[in-house]
């Protein structure tokens, strides 16, 4: 489909913009966002892996090699283990925050709200077990504990 006349323009170059904080910030906004707090403010963005980052925080990214499973099987001596260097965990602060996190009590999700108990308390209260009572009275509000006869 042909352009409207005179709105293709030269391409003029941009002598006032930091390309380099251009790109660090594209960067950035292409990664995903890490929705673990204790992970997002201790993680470098100037690491080239993932890997390298979890390691030092003293976390693996792959569960299946941070535990082995051993072979039965064959028995190996005692001369023929190789100690592999443990990798340095630099910041165990993130793995100390997320035990502390993780051992908290569950908050309890499964309540009504204060002010729908705090109202249901007062119905009962003042009607007892009388349904039509205190459905004739909360039928016009659209919410009542039992069957509602308006």
């Amino acid at each position: 489909m042909p352009k409207a006349k005179g709105k293709t323009r030269r391409q003029k170059f941009g002598y006032n913009v930091n390309r380099k904080r251009l790109n660090r910030n594209a960067r950035r906004k292409a990664a995903p966002r890490i929705e673990c707090s204790h992970i997002r403010h201790a993680w470098d963005h100037g690491k080239s892996s993932v890997r390298q980052n979890l390691a030092e925080m003293g976390l693996a990214v792959d569960p299946n090699r941070a535990l082995p499973l051993r072979k039965r099987k064959v028995k190996a001596m005692e001369v023929d283990l190789e100690e592999r260097p443990k990798e340095l965990v630099r910041k165990p602060y993130v793995l100390n925050d997320l035990e502390a996190e993780a051992s908290l009590p569950e908050k309890k999700g499964n309540t009504l709200s204060r002010d729908l108990i705090d109202y249901v308390r007062y119905m009962v209260e003042n009607h007892g077990e009388d349904y039509k009572v205190s459905g004739r009275t909360t039928g016009r509000l659209g919410w009542c504990p039992g069957p509602c006869v308006v």
